[in-house]
């Protein structure tokens, strides 16, 4: 599937849940691609306020197949779905965690944290903050994408993970 198979599949998420008041963001690989950190990305990551979790399940079940997710010990997510829209894998997280050094990180979506909107087929695409996607990649050991957001250079993050 191509990144603009997996956009188009994201404007008609956005009409939905911009329509219906659903405090979102986009994460992950697609952040970085529309930061121009990266040239591709494999599937929609979506933050979710954790009190709009639920209605935006609610809201994608009828669009296309919930997955049985697979188990991971390096989050604790309170709302994790991963569902299959026309054929895009779309991660949907609220209430994000992170386990690093036996702590769990509150990497949760705050209103806030929405630092700018990428329009794209008639439709605001909020983005999360690319700061804190670093700040996460970290936490997770994903070196690789840190330097990404660093543009392969830039001061390393220092976050103290010893509690």
């Amino acid at each position: 599937m191509s990144n603009e198979e997996r956009l188009k599949v994201l404007v008609k998420i956005a009409r939905l849940l911009n329509s219906s008041g659903i405090t979102w963001a986009v994460g992950g690989s697609l952040l970085l691609y529309f930061k121009k950190k990266a040239d591709i990305f494999h599937d929609i990551d979506i933050m979710v306020a954790e009190e709009d979790a639920e209605s935006l399940k609610t809201l994608l079940e009828p669009l296309g197949t919930l997955e049985k997710p697979k188990e991971n010990g390096q989050y604790q997510t309170k709302y994790f779905w991963e569902f299959t829209i026309d054929g895009a894998e779309v991660d949907v997280m609220g209430g994000f965690g992170i386990v690093k050094d036996g702590k769990v990180w509150d990497c949760s979506l705050k209103p806030e944290s929405i630092e700018e909107y990428q329009s794209l087929g008639g439709e605001q695409i909020p983005l999360h903050s690319l700061e804190e996607w670093k700040r996460y990649y970290y936490l997770m050991g994903r070196e690789e994408k840190v330097r990404m957001i660093e543009g392969g250079g830039g001061k390393r993050p220092s976050y103290n993970t010893n509690g």
